[in-house]
């Protein structure tokens, strides 16, 4: 993308003349739509559309519209025209949409390019082919390292399985998992490392928790010759006790929006997801899966008053994806739809900004449990800008970032990639 000139902030509507409170809310998985290039890697996935599949669904199986008030008036119908979405509000707001700005459909990904990193090309590969290189130097930082029952997949220690991600699109992502009553965090953490030092994906996860059973009886293979965990078969995410470390590939986060904020003097928390995959030093970080949990650290982050600029991130709405679960996604939307109209309550004074967005789409009706590449809403509410407001198109989650450090009073130069949205027309 290119770079603003350095200097001032641009002027114009979500450039406020004071620093406020800007709260993102990432709705993991929740995409409206296909992108153009949707169908490259799977073609029944040019027909994806999260929102408006769950929508349908909802209504349905609970015999009545799914109750989205405050999405309905932060503008999604707008940008996603539904018979259950309100096309009016009197909230001011500005909607638009955003393509993702990274290939693929991944979280991390779409977290790092949200917050003003260049994703634009990451490198696709499976386990099988590296299985060389990634032995030789688990074997060379003193590791006992074996292939699980012949499979493309490594034993490390009798306890961590290095493996394909399943979750993400073949190749994507490698994982290193393990139960944390055979192995401390810390060791998993180790043995991710070192596969991290060699690995050419986006990114390698380090995984600690509880699972139903012995690890191997969870492997299976995925598409693409990938073999790995079935993670939320093993019931780690139903258990307490997970942990998790995303090792992504060498970026500068001292361009990225958090570092940013936080060299301003500007607090900075990070919730759910997002504490485990953003890199600040500064941060406060309060991660959690349960939307629950999830919304009640941001508000709590919110409640505390002074500038601040808070990420949270709703993982439920991706796992119900990845599970096929459109009856789940649709009561997780009504929760994060609850709790997001406490924010818009909470956040009332000019210079505010809640943005409520998606980093992928994950559509729990399209036959698989892959996420899908859909454009994301980009829904802002702006108190004190009188008006709603349609975005152009976002060309990159980046300049979701930009627009948010517009919002803060910060020069989005500062940022790797990104650009603030342009103004739009008034809707």
């Amino acid at each position: 993308m290119p770079q603003e000139a350095p200097g001032r902030p641009e002027e114009g509507t979500d450039a406020p003349s004071g620093r406020g409170r800007t709260v993102i809310v990432v709705i993991d998985g929740f995409g409206i739509g296909a992108m153009p290039d949707a169908g490259a890697l799977r073609p029944g996935d040019a027909a994806a559309d999260t929102c408006g599949h769950v929508l349908d669904h909802a209504r349905e199986a609970f015999g009545r519209p799914l109750r989205l008030p405050v999405l309905g008036a932060l503008g999604l119908g707008l940008v996603h025209p539904h018979r259950d979405l309100a096309r009016r509000t009197r909230l001011p707001v500005a909607a638009g949409r955003a393509a993702l700005g990274y290939p693929g459909a991944d979280t991390f990904a779409g977290h790092q390019t949200m917050m003003g990193a260049d994703f634009s090309r990451v490198t696709v590969a499976r386990l099988a082919d590296h299985l060389a290189q990634v032995t030789a130097a688990l074997r060379a930082a003193g590791h006992r390292v074996e292939h699980l029952d012949g499979r493309p997949l490594l034993l490390v220690d009798g306890s961590v399985l290095v493996h394909d991600n399943l979750e993400a699109d073949p190749g994507i992502n490698w994982n290193a998992s393990a139960r944390l009553e055979d192995l401390g965090f810390d060791g998993i953490l180790a043995v991710a490392r070192t596969v991290r030092a060699v690995a050419p994906v986006a990114r390698v996860i380090a995984v600690g928790g509880h699972a139903d059973g012995p690890l191997r009886g969870f492997v299976r293979e995925g598409d693409g010759g990938t073999v790995g965990l079935d993670t939320p078969a093993s019931g780690f995410y139903r258990h307490d006790g997970l942990q998790v470390q995303h090792l992504g590939v060498e970026s500068d986060h001292t361009r990225q929006l958090p570092e940013l904020a936080a060299r301003a003097g500007i607090p900075v928390t990070l919730v759910g997801k997002a504490a485990d995959i953003l890199a600040c030093g500064a941060a406060v970080r309060r991660p959690a899966v349960p939307t629950a949990d999830v919304l009640a650290h941001t508000m709590e982050a919110v409640r505390a008053g002074g500038e601040s600029l808070v990420v949270a991130n709703v993982q439920e709405s991706d796992l119900a994806g990845h599970q096929r679960d459109p009856e789940r996604y649709a009561r997780i939307l009504e929760q994060v739809d609850a709790g997001l109209a406490a924010l818009v309550a909470l956040l009332d004074r000019p210079g505010d900004r809640l943005v409520v967005t998606g980093d992928h789409g994950n559509d729990p009706t399209i036959g698989h449990a892959y996420h899908t590449r859909e454009y994301v809403p980009v829904l802002i509410h702006r108190p004190g800008v009188p008006g709603v407001e349609l975005l152009p198109d976002a060309e990159s989650l980046a300049d979701v970032g930009a627009t948010a450090a517009v919002a803060l009073g910060l020069d989005p130069a500062g940022l790797a990639n990104g650009r603030r949205i342009p103004d739009g027309v008034p809707a």
